[in-house]
C-alpha cells in the first residue's frame, strides 16, 4: 500500500499535511489493516467490513483484536452486539498507541518528533475550532481557602471515591519522552476508561485507597491534576508533568481554550511570604514573580491556572487557592 494511503488514514482523524502521521500509521499496520480502518469510521459490525472490504469476517474478528490491542480499534456493545470503530484522532491515537505493550521505539521516536515539530501549531489549530476546552486543571484541595465550596466534579478525590471503576496506566506523555524522570504509572482510568484499559491489557486495576495515596504521590512530585471539561467524569484524571506533557504547548503558544484553569486562583499573603520563591520553580506557567509588598511573590491572575502545586509546598503557607468563579459554575 502506498504512501497515499496512509495519507488518507492521517486525514481522516484530522491530521490532514501531517508528514509524522501517515509514519505512524504505517508504523502500526500492513495493507490489510490499514484496508480494515478505513472501513471502520463509524461503529459498525465485523460482518458490514467484511462486506465494506472483502475480507473474510474470521479475518476481520482477528485484525480487530489485534488492532484494539494497539489502540487503533475501540469497540462499541450494545444489545448484545459489538461495533468497532477506528481512532478518531490524533490526541485519541496518541494516548492509545503510545502505551500499547508492544510499542516500538521506532513509534515512540515518531511520536516525539511529531509533539516537537507538528503538535504545537496542530494543536493550536484544533483549539480555535473548539466549542470548549476538552481538558480542565482539578486543585490541590489541601491548599483552597477555607469555607469554599468544592463541587463534585472539581474534587479529585469525590472522583475517586464515586467511581465506578479504576485503573491505572502509564502515562503516554512520558512513555514516549519521560526526560523529566517523573513517575510513569500515574495515569488513573475512571469508569469506561478503567474498563478499556484492562480489557486491552494497558492498565491495572486500581483500589480507591490506591489511587488516593497515588494523587497524593502525584502532588509531591509536583504534577498537575487534569480531567475530561465536563461535570461527569468518565475518562481519566492525568497526573502532567510541565516538559513532556502534550497539554500544555497549545496553551503556552496562546490556545487558551486548549486547557481550561479550576474555579480558583492563588493568592499570596505578603505577611506570611518569605521570599523563598519555592513556588517560582513550582509554577508550570510563569504565573508568578518577586516584586510584591517587600518584595515578596506575587501572583499573575492572568497565567494562573488554579493548579495550587505553589501552595503545597509553601513553607510558610503563605498561598492559599481562592474561588474566583461561583459554585454554580459548569465547564464549558
Amino acid at each position: 500500500m502506498d504512501k497515499d494511503s496512509y495519507q488518507e488514514l492521517a486525514e481522516a482523524i484530522g491530521a490532514a499535511g501531517s508528514e509524522i502521521i501517515p509514519e505512524i500509521f504505517h508504523s502500526l499496520v500492513d495493507e490489510e489493516e490499514a484496508r480494515l480502518l478505513l472501513a471502520a469510521a463509524a461503529p459498525v459490525t465485523a460482518e458490514e467490513i467484511a462486506k465494506k472490504t472483502g475480507i473474510a469476517v474470521g479475518r476481520v474478528e482477528e485484525l480487530n483484536e489485534a488492532l484494539f490491542k494497539k489502540g487503533l480499534i475501540f469497540k462499541s456493545r450494545k444489545d448484545g452486539v459489538t461495533r468497532y470503530y477506528r481512532v478518531r484522532h490524533v490526541a485519541q491515537l496518541h494516548d492509545a498507541t503510545a502505551v500499547a505493550h508492544d510499542a516500538s521505539r521506532e513509534l515512540l521516536d515518531l511520536w516525539r518528533r511529531y509533539m516537537a515539530s507538528e503538535w504545537p501549531e496542530y494543536s493550536k489549530k484544533i483549539a480555535a475550532f473548539m466549542p470548549q476546552a476538552p481538558i480542565r486543571v482539578l486543585p490541590v484541595n489541601r491548599t483552597v481557602e477555607p469555607g469554599a465550596r468544592i463541587l463534585a466534579f472539581d474534587d479529585v478525590r469525590s472522583i475517586v471515591e464515586n467511581a465506578r471503576s479504576l485503573a491505572v496506566t502509564k502515562c503516554s506523555c512520558r512513555a514516549i519522552d519521560g526526560k523529566c524522570g517523573k513517575p510513569l504509572e500515574v495515569c488513573i482510568q475512571v469508569n469506561r476508561a478503567a474498563d478499556y484499559a484492562m480489557e486491552r491489557g494497558t492498565g491495572r486495576e486500581l483500589g480507591k485507597d490506591e489511587a488516593l495515596e497515588m494523587l497524593r504521590m502525584c502532588e509531591e512530585e509536583g504534577l498537575i491534576h487534569v480531567t475530561d471539561n465536563r461535570q461527569e467524569v468518565g475518562h481519566v484524571i492525568c497526573n502532567c508533568c510541565d516538559d513532556c506533557c502534550m497539554s500544555w504547548p497549545a496553551l503556552k503558544a496562546g490556545a487558551g481554550r486548549f486547557v481550561m484553569p479550576s474555579r480558583f486562583q492563588a493568592t499570596i499573603d505578603p505577611q506570611l511570604c518569605s521570599a523563598c520563591e519555592s513556588c517560582l520553580e513550582r509554577c508550570y506557567f510563569d504565573a508568578i514573580r518577586m516584586g510584591g509588598q517587600g518584595d515578596t511573590a506575587i501572583v499573575e491572575p492572568d497565567r494562573c491556572m488554579g493548579c495550587g502545586l505553589c501552595a503545597a509546598i509553601c513553607p510558610t503557607d503563605a498561598i492559599i487557592l481562592k474561588e474566583v468563579r461561583p459554585p454554580d459554575f459548569v465547564p464549558k
